[in-house]
Protein backbone atom coordinates (compact mmCIF):
# COMPACT_ATOMS: atom_id res chain seq x y z
CA UNK A 1 0.00 0.00 0.00
CA UNK A 2 1.57 3.07 -0.91
CA UNK A 3 1.34 6.30 1.30
CA UNK A 4 -0.93 8.04 -0.65
CA UNK A 5 -3.43 4.86 -0.50
CA UNK A 6 -3.15 4.17 3.11
CA UNK A 7 -3.85 8.87 3.88
CA UNK A 8 -6.79 8.19 1.93
CA UNK A 9 -7.99 5.06 3.58
CA UNK A 10 -7.11 6.48 6.97
CA UNK A 11 -9.75 9.19 5.65
CA UNK A 12 -12.27 7.39 4.65
CA UNK A 13 -12.39 5.45 7.95
CA UNK A 14 -12.33 8.83 10.23
CA UNK A 15 -14.61 11.11 8.02
CA UNK A 16 -17.15 8.46 6.21
CA UNK A 17 -16.52 9.94 3.09
CA UNK A 18 -13.21 10.17 0.41
CA UNK A 19 -11.01 12.94 0.69
CA UNK A 20 -10.87 15.80 -2.04
CA UNK A 21 -7.31 14.77 -2.27
CA UNK A 22 -4.18 13.25 -1.30
CA UNK A 23 -0.65 15.31 -1.23
CA UNK A 24 2.96 13.92 -0.60
CA UNK A 25 5.67 15.07 0.01
CA UNK A 26 9.44 12.86 0.19
CA UNK A 27 11.94 12.54 3.39
CA UNK A 28 15.36 13.34 1.54
CA UNK A 29 19.24 12.34 2.38
CA UNK A 30 22.00 15.29 2.22
CA UNK A 31 24.48 13.58 -0.17
CA UNK A 32 26.99 15.82 1.41
CA UNK A 33 26.70 20.06 2.57
CA UNK A 34 25.54 19.46 5.90
CA UNK A 35 24.95 22.82 8.46
CA UNK A 36 25.90 24.86 5.52
CA UNK A 37 22.45 25.81 4.07
CA UNK A 38 21.53 28.17 7.41
CA UNK A 39 25.10 30.24 6.27
CA UNK A 40 24.06 30.66 3.06
CA UNK A 41 26.42 28.08 1.37
CA UNK A 42 26.00 25.11 -0.54
CA UNK A 43 24.02 21.61 -0.16
CA UNK A 44 23.44 18.48 -2.12
CA UNK A 45 20.29 16.86 -0.93
CA UNK A 46 18.10 14.04 -3.34
CA UNK A 47 14.48 12.81 -2.15
CA UNK A 48 14.00 8.84 -0.87
CA UNK A 49 11.32 7.06 -1.98
CA UNK A 50 9.87 7.17 1.22
CA UNK A 51 6.81 9.30 1.46
CA UNK A 52 4.47 11.27 4.06
CA UNK A 53 1.10 12.02 2.41
CA UNK A 54 -2.30 14.29 3.64
CA UNK A 55 -5.36 12.89 2.47
CA UNK A 56 -7.99 16.27 2.74
CA UNK A 57 -11.14 17.89 2.43
CA UNK A 58 -12.22 21.61 3.01
CA UNK A 59 -14.10 22.95 6.13
CA UNK A 60 -16.29 26.01 5.92
CA UNK A 61 -15.82 27.02 9.65
CA UNK A 62 -12.01 27.98 9.36
CA UNK A 63 -10.86 25.47 11.14
CA UNK A 64 -7.88 22.25 11.30
CA UNK A 65 -8.27 19.18 12.33
CA UNK A 66 -5.73 16.55 12.06
CA UNK A 67 -5.37 12.68 12.55
CA UNK A 68 -2.24 10.53 11.71
CA UNK A 69 -1.57 6.97 11.50
CA UNK A 70 0.81 5.77 13.43
CA UNK A 71 3.68 2.82 12.73
CA UNK A 72 1.19 0.94 14.88
CA UNK A 73 -1.67 1.43 12.99
CA UNK A 74 -3.48 3.83 15.46
CA UNK A 75 -4.70 7.12 14.55
CA UNK A 76 -4.07 10.03 16.59
CA UNK A 77 -6.44 13.26 16.69
CA UNK A 78 -5.63 16.91 17.03
CA UNK A 79 -8.46 19.21 16.95
CA UNK A 80 -10.47 21.11 15.43
CA UNK A 81 -8.35 24.52 16.21
CA UNK A 82 -9.29 27.87 14.95
CA UNK A 83 -7.03 29.07 12.20
CA UNK A 84 -7.15 32.76 12.99
CA UNK A 85 -6.73 31.54 16.31
CA UNK A 86 -3.29 30.28 15.51
CA UNK A 87 -0.50 31.71 17.80
CA UNK A 88 3.45 30.08 18.51
CA UNK A 89 2.78 27.56 21.15
CA UNK A 90 -1.21 27.27 21.28
CA UNK A 91 -0.71 23.77 19.53
CA UNK A 92 2.13 21.78 20.59
CA UNK A 93 3.68 17.78 20.29
CA UNK A 94 3.43 16.53 16.50
CA UNK A 95 0.41 18.71 15.95
CA UNK A 96 2.26 21.72 16.33
CA UNK A 97 3.87 20.95 12.99
CA UNK A 98 0.76 20.82 10.48
CA UNK A 99 -0.63 23.88 13.22
CA UNK A 100 2.05 25.83 11.68
CA UNK A 101 2.16 25.48 8.32
CA UNK A 102 -1.68 26.78 8.25
CA UNK A 103 -0.59 29.57 10.63
CA UNK A 104 2.35 30.42 7.95
CA UNK A 105 -0.30 30.28 5.02
CA UNK A 106 -3.17 31.88 6.61
CA UNK A 107 -0.83 34.97 6.53
CA UNK A 108 -0.09 34.56 2.86
CA UNK A 109 -4.01 34.44 2.40
CA UNK A 110 -4.96 30.86 2.24
CA UNK A 111 -7.15 30.42 5.85
CA UNK A 112 -9.46 27.96 4.33
CA UNK A 113 -10.11 25.48 7.34
CA UNK A 114 -9.24 21.57 6.16
CA UNK A 115 -9.71 18.30 7.63
CA UNK A 116 -6.41 16.36 7.19
CA UNK A 117 -5.27 12.61 7.81
CA UNK A 118 -1.65 11.84 7.54
CA UNK A 119 -0.20 8.21 6.70
CA UNK A 120 3.17 7.50 5.18
CA UNK A 121 6.49 5.30 5.60
CA UNK A 122 9.12 8.26 6.20
CA UNK A 123 11.13 7.02 9.40
CA UNK A 124 10.42 9.15 12.46
CA UNK A 125 13.89 10.33 14.45
CA UNK A 126 16.08 9.46 11.47
CA UNK A 127 17.29 12.09 10.34
CA UNK A 128 15.58 11.82 6.84
CA UNK A 129 12.92 14.76 6.94
CA UNK A 130 10.15 13.29 8.35
CA UNK A 131 8.82 16.44 10.14
CA UNK A 132 9.80 18.52 6.97
CA UNK A 133 8.26 15.84 4.95
CA UNK A 134 4.67 16.02 7.23
CA UNK A 135 4.93 19.82 6.70
CA UNK A 136 5.78 19.98 2.40
CA UNK A 137 2.72 17.23 2.64
CA UNK A 138 0.14 19.66 4.21
CA UNK A 139 1.55 22.44 2.77
CA UNK A 140 0.60 21.71 -0.70
CA UNK A 141 -3.04 19.68 0.63
CA UNK A 142 -3.86 22.93 2.35
CA UNK A 143 -3.15 24.65 -0.30
CA UNK A 144 -4.60 22.53 -2.70
CA UNK A 145 -8.19 22.39 -0.84
CA UNK A 146 -8.23 26.43 -1.31
CA UNK A 147 -8.20 25.41 -4.92
CA UNK A 148 -4.23 26.08 -5.63
CA UNK A 149 -1.97 23.27 -7.27
CA UNK A 150 1.80 24.05 -7.61
CA UNK A 151 1.71 22.89 -11.40
CA UNK A 152 -0.60 24.65 -12.72
CA UNK A 153 0.89 27.57 -13.31
CA UNK A 154 -1.95 29.85 -13.02
CA UNK A 155 -1.51 33.90 -11.97
CA UNK A 156 -0.85 34.08 -8.25
CA UNK A 157 0.47 30.02 -8.03
CA UNK A 158 3.29 30.43 -5.45
CA UNK A 159 6.85 28.66 -6.10
CA UNK A 160 8.11 25.68 -4.79
CA UNK A 161 11.08 27.41 -3.43
CA UNK A 162 8.34 30.23 -1.75
CA UNK A 163 6.65 27.60 0.04
CA UNK A 164 9.89 26.15 0.96
CA UNK A 165 10.55 29.33 2.98
CA UNK A 166 7.05 29.29 4.46
CA UNK A 167 7.61 26.02 5.67
CA UNK A 168 11.00 27.29 6.92
CA UNK A 169 9.39 29.93 8.76
CA UNK A 170 6.27 27.32 10.20
CA UNK A 171 9.15 25.53 11.59
CA UNK A 172 11.36 28.16 12.86
CA UNK A 173 8.80 30.51 14.65
CA UNK A 174 6.25 28.19 14.89
CA UNK A 175 7.35 24.75 16.25
CA UNK A 176 10.82 26.58 17.34
CA UNK A 177 13.42 24.15 15.42
CA UNK A 178 16.10 26.68 14.13
CA UNK A 179 16.27 24.69 10.56
CA UNK A 180 17.77 26.18 7.67
CA UNK A 181 16.18 25.77 4.00
CA UNK A 182 17.63 22.54 3.07
CA UNK A 183 15.36 19.87 3.85
CA UNK A 184 11.74 21.82 3.25
CA UNK A 185 13.92 22.78 -0.40
CA UNK A 186 14.60 18.85 -1.27
CA UNK A 187 11.16 17.99 -0.46
CA UNK A 188 9.60 19.98 -2.66
CA UNK A 189 12.33 20.31 -5.15
CA UNK A 190 13.69 17.18 -5.66
CA UNK A 191 13.92 15.06 -8.91
CA UNK A 192 13.92 11.19 -10.22
CA UNK A 193 17.82 10.25 -10.51
CA UNK A 194 18.97 13.49 -9.70
CA UNK A 195 20.89 15.29 -6.70
CA UNK A 196 19.98 18.70 -6.50
CA UNK A 197 22.82 21.29 -6.21
CA UNK A 198 21.52 24.29 -4.17
CA UNK A 199 22.94 27.74 -3.82
CA UNK A 200 21.05 28.70 -0.71
CA UNK A 201 21.78 32.44 -0.98
CA UNK A 202 20.82 32.81 -4.60
CA UNK A 203 17.67 30.21 -4.74
CA UNK A 204 20.01 29.12 -7.92
CA UNK A 205 19.25 25.33 -8.36
CA UNK A 206 21.13 22.41 -10.58
CA UNK A 207 19.39 18.79 -10.84
CA UNK A 208 22.69 17.14 -11.40
CA UNK A 209 22.57 13.78 -12.81
CA UNK A 210 22.94 10.52 -10.44
CA UNK A 211 22.92 7.61 -12.11
CA UNK A 212 23.99 5.07 -9.24
CA UNK A 213 22.62 1.73 -11.34
CA UNK A 214 24.34 3.03 -14.64
CA UNK A 215 27.94 2.94 -12.14
CA UNK A 216 27.05 -0.56 -10.42
CA UNK A 217 27.05 1.97 -6.90
CA UNK A 218 24.05 2.00 -4.23
CA UNK A 219 23.58 4.17 -1.43
CA UNK A 220 23.04 2.45 1.60
CA UNK A 221 21.12 4.34 4.74
CA UNK A 222 22.12 3.08 7.91
CA UNK A 223 19.75 4.44 10.43
CA UNK A 224 20.97 4.10 13.95
CA UNK A 225 18.03 4.20 15.41
CA UNK A 226 19.21 7.16 18.14
CA UNK A 227 16.86 10.09 17.64
CA UNK A 228 17.09 12.99 17.68
CA UNK A 229 15.28 16.59 16.94
CA UNK A 230 16.01 20.11 15.63
CA UNK A 231 14.65 22.02 18.35
CA UNK A 232 16.97 20.39 20.82
CA UNK A 233 19.54 22.91 22.00
CA UNK A 234 22.50 21.25 20.35
CA UNK A 235 22.07 22.47 16.67
CA UNK A 236 20.70 25.97 17.94
CA UNK A 237 23.63 25.94 19.60
CA UNK A 238 25.55 25.31 16.30
CA UNK A 239 24.10 27.81 14.86
CA UNK A 240 24.20 30.30 17.08
CA UNK A 241 28.00 29.96 17.32
CA UNK A 242 28.35 30.13 13.76
CA UNK A 243 26.25 33.77 13.48
CA UNK A 244 28.36 35.27 16.11
CA UNK A 245 31.71 34.15 13.98
CA UNK A 246 30.47 35.58 10.91
CA UNK A 247 29.64 38.72 12.97
CA UNK A 248 33.22 38.54 14.55
CA UNK A 249 34.73 38.11 10.46
CA UNK A 250 32.61 41.21 9.79
CA UNK A 251 30.76 39.23 6.73
CA UNK A 252 27.29 38.82 5.85
CA UNK A 253 27.81 35.01 6.40
CA UNK A 254 30.38 32.31 6.45
CA UNK A 255 29.47 31.67 3.09
CA UNK A 256 32.26 34.58 1.92
CA UNK A 257 34.65 33.15 4.01
CA UNK A 258 37.00 31.53 1.10
CA UNK A 259 38.98 28.15 1.84
CA UNK A 260 42.35 30.09 0.90
CA UNK A 261 41.02 33.03 3.44
CA UNK A 262 40.19 30.03 6.12
CA UNK A 263 43.63 30.17 8.04
CA UNK A 264 43.34 34.49 8.23
CA UNK A 265 39.98 33.92 9.90
CA UNK A 266 40.38 31.14 11.99
CA UNK A 267 43.36 33.60 13.45
CA UNK A 268 40.68 36.19 14.21
CA UNK A 269 38.46 34.33 15.99
CA UNK A 270 37.98 32.90 19.52
CA UNK A 271 39.04 29.45 20.43
CA UNK A 272 35.52 27.70 20.50
CA UNK A 273 34.59 29.28 17.37
CA UNK A 274 37.60 28.09 15.25
CA UNK A 275 36.15 24.42 14.51
CA UNK A 276 32.84 25.53 13.53
CA UNK A 277 33.89 28.04 10.77
CA UNK A 278 36.54 25.24 9.41
CA UNK A 279 33.98 22.57 9.45
CA UNK A 280 31.47 24.80 7.54
CA UNK A 281 34.12 26.34 5.19
CA UNK A 282 35.66 23.15 4.07
CA UNK A 283 32.17 21.47 3.84
CA UNK A 284 31.22 24.18 1.24
CA UNK A 285 34.34 23.01 -0.80
CA UNK A 286 33.38 19.44 -0.73
CA UNK A 287 29.87 20.29 -2.01
CA UNK A 288 31.56 21.79 -4.99
CA UNK A 289 33.85 18.90 -5.32
CA UNK A 290 31.44 16.39 -5.37
CA UNK A 291 29.31 18.49 -8.16
CA UNK A 292 32.18 18.89 -10.27
CA UNK A 293 32.59 14.85 -9.74
CA UNK A 294 29.18 13.68 -10.41
CA UNK A 295 28.98 16.63 -14.11
CA UNK A 296 31.92 14.08 -15.00
CA UNK A 297 29.95 11.17 -14.38
CA UNK A 298 33.03 10.27 -11.86
CA UNK A 299 30.58 8.87 -8.56
CA UNK A 300 32.77 6.40 -7.50
CA UNK A 301 34.96 8.84 -6.81
CA UNK A 302 33.10 11.21 -4.38
CA UNK A 303 34.20 8.60 -1.50
CA UNK A 304 36.83 10.46 0.20
CA UNK A 305 34.90 13.47 0.40
CA UNK A 306 32.22 11.99 1.86
CA UNK A 307 35.02 10.68 4.29
CA UNK A 308 36.18 13.93 5.06
CA UNK A 309 32.73 14.96 5.64
CA UNK A 310 32.21 12.65 8.49
CA UNK A 311 35.37 13.41 10.05
CA UNK A 312 34.74 17.11 9.81
CA UNK A 313 31.64 16.64 11.73
CA UNK A 314 32.49 14.44 14.07
CA UNK A 315 35.83 16.17 15.34
CA UNK A 316 34.91 20.23 14.40
CA UNK A 317 31.21 20.71 14.44
CA UNK A 318 31.19 17.82 17.05
CA UNK A 319 27.40 16.31 16.31
CA UNK A 320 28.18 12.65 15.52
CA UNK A 321 27.50 9.91 18.14
CA UNK A 322 29.30 6.37 19.09
CA UNK A 323 26.51 4.56 17.08
CA UNK A 324 26.98 6.86 13.92
CA UNK A 325 30.68 6.40 13.87
CA UNK A 326 30.89 2.77 14.35
CA UNK A 327 27.98 2.68 11.48
CA UNK A 328 30.23 4.97 9.22
CA UNK A 329 33.60 3.36 10.04
CA UNK A 330 32.45 -0.21 9.79
CA UNK A 331 30.81 0.53 6.48
CA UNK A 332 34.13 2.01 5.24
CA UNK A 333 36.46 -1.28 7.10
CA UNK A 334 33.83 -3.64 5.06
CA UNK A 335 34.65 -1.69 1.73
CA UNK A 336 32.11 1.02 0.93
CA UNK A 337 33.93 3.89 -1.20
CA UNK A 338 33.13 6.34 1.22
CA UNK A 339 30.58 6.70 4.05
CA UNK A 340 29.30 10.05 6.78
CA UNK A 341 26.64 10.99 9.04
CA UNK A 342 23.65 12.57 7.12
CA UNK A 343 21.09 15.36 8.57
CA UNK A 344 21.79 17.55 12.02
CA UNK A 345 23.38 15.38 13.92
CA UNK A 346 23.23 14.18 17.61
CA UNK A 347 21.99 10.59 16.30
CA UNK A 348 20.09 9.49 13.13
CA UNK A 349 21.79 7.80 10.06
CA UNK A 350 24.63 7.63 7.92
CA UNK A 351 25.31 7.05 4.55
CA UNK A 352 27.56 4.59 2.62
CA UNK A 353 28.32 4.76 -1.04
CA UNK A 354 29.18 1.07 -1.87
CA UNK A 355 29.31 -1.08 -5.04
CA UNK A 356 26.60 -2.94 -6.21
CA UNK A 357 29.05 -6.73 -5.14
CA UNK A 358 30.07 -5.48 -1.95
CA UNK A 359 26.32 -4.48 -0.18
CA UNK A 360 25.95 -7.40 1.15
CA UNK A 361 28.90 -7.49 2.83
CA UNK A 362 28.89 -3.83 3.88
CA UNK A 363 25.93 -4.33 5.38
CA UNK A 364 26.13 -7.53 7.22
CA UNK A 365 29.58 -5.84 8.81
CA UNK A 366 27.72 -3.05 10.11
CA UNK A 367 24.83 -5.04 11.79
CA UNK A 368 27.80 -7.21 13.18
CA UNK A 369 29.95 -4.53 14.62
CA UNK A 370 26.49 -2.63 16.33
CA UNK A 371 25.29 -5.73 17.82
CA UNK A 372 29.01 -6.57 19.22
CA UNK A 373 28.63 -2.77 20.77
CA UNK A 374 25.75 -3.25 22.25
CA UNK A 375 23.63 -0.91 20.09
CA UNK A 376 20.57 -1.00 18.74
CA UNK A 377 20.33 -3.43 15.24
CA UNK A 378 19.93 -0.25 12.71
CA UNK A 379 17.66 -0.01 10.17
CA UNK A 380 19.40 -0.53 6.82
CA UNK A 381 18.07 -0.04 3.37
CA UNK A 382 18.73 1.46 -0.03
CA UNK A 383 17.86 4.40 -1.69
CA UNK A 384 17.39 5.84 -5.03
CA UNK A 385 17.14 9.77 -6.04
CA UNK A 386 13.13 10.31 -6.18
CA UNK A 387 10.68 12.96 -7.56
CA UNK A 388 9.54 15.92 -4.84
CA UNK A 389 6.53 16.45 -3.23
CA UNK A 390 3.25 16.69 -5.68
CA UNK A 391 -0.63 15.50 -5.67
CA UNK A 392 -1.08 11.93 -6.02
CA UNK A 393 -3.69 9.29 -7.13
CA UNK A 394 -4.86 7.61 -4.22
Amino acid sequence: MTPATGAARAFREVHGRAPAGVWSAPGRVNLIGEHTDYNDGFVLPFALPHRLAAAASPRRDGKLQVATLGDDGQLQHSGPHDIAALEPGSVTGWAAYPAGVAWVLRDQGFADGADLVVAGDVPSGAGLSSSHALECAVSLALLGVAGVELDDGGAGTPERPEIARWVQRSENDYVGAPTGLLDQTASLCCEDSRVLFLDVRSGEMEQVPFPLAEAGLRVLIMDTRTKHSHADGGYGARRRGTERAAELLGVKALRDVSLDGLDEALARLPEDLVPLVRHVVTENQRVLDVVALLREKKLAEIGPHLDASHVSMRDDYRISTPELDLAVGSARSAGALGARMTGGGFGGSAIALVRDEDLDGVRAAVETACEQAGFRRPRMFTAVPSRGAGRDEA
